[in-house]
């Protein structure tokens, strides 16, 4: 991991530039030690930008094992249908830097990954996850553990019913059924079926 001119002037003004160069030394660009631990979680957030530089922060769920460990260097995970926005992942195209953070809530423990991301419209591991869409795979350049001082611990909560399985057909999201959105669905969304069933998906504020 190389820090920029403008970490340095932080590390300088307060007196952290040590301990920057100390933490440096862990960050490896092998996920092979951390396998347990990325693939133990149902989720995480992605951090892109496109070629302009806008930002965009989303988050990723699924199953535990969702993510998996590809190779030593290497991820992948899958996208699950979601507003059709595909902001993201549309972003690789064009800036294929991205940035990925893990939580597990209930102990603190995080862990973060730089590196770059690719969508292989033929991956073959695309076909390995019920529901998926596409999969996204990344080149760790970057890998590290970071402090948990500040996380929020939190207990045991329910997965969200939209994951999908290949045992039984996921839940339509209740949105994708309100009138405001007829007429603007793919033409294969399950939303069409009506006899799919549909559940809550988005709070009331």
């Amino acid at each position: 991991m190389e820090y920029r001119e403008s970490h340095r002037r932080l590390q300088e003004r307060y007196d952290t530039r040590r301990l920057a160069d100390r933490l440096a030394e862990v960050a490896g660009d092998s996920v092979t030690p951390f396998r347990d631990f990325i693939e133990a979680r149902d989720m995480f957030f992605l951090a892109t930008a496109d070629a302009e530089g806008n930002p965009q922060c989303s988050y990723k769920g699924g199953d535990p094992g969702f993510v998996r460990v590809v190779d030593d260097a290497t991820i992948a995970f899958p996208v699950y249908d979601g507003n059709g926005m595909f902001l993201s992942t549309g972003n690789l195209s064009e800036n294929p830097a991205v940035g990925l953070l893990f939580i597990d809530f209930q102990t603190g423990s995080r862990l973060r990954l730089n590196g770059e991301a690719s969508i292989d419209p033929d991956d073959p591991l695309t076909g390995t996850y019920p529901g998926a869409l596409f999969v996204v795979r990344v080149r760790a350049r970057a890998v590290f553990p970071n402090c948990r001082r500040y996380v929020h611990t939190h207990g045991g909560a329910e997965r969200s019913v939209f994951v999908p399985h290949a045992d039984a057909p996921a839940p339509v999201p209740d949105w994708k059924r309100d009138p405001w959105f007829e007429g603007t669905l793919p033409a294969g969304d399950p939303a069409h079926d009506p006899d799919r069933p549909s559940a809550p998906s988005i709070p009331e504020f």
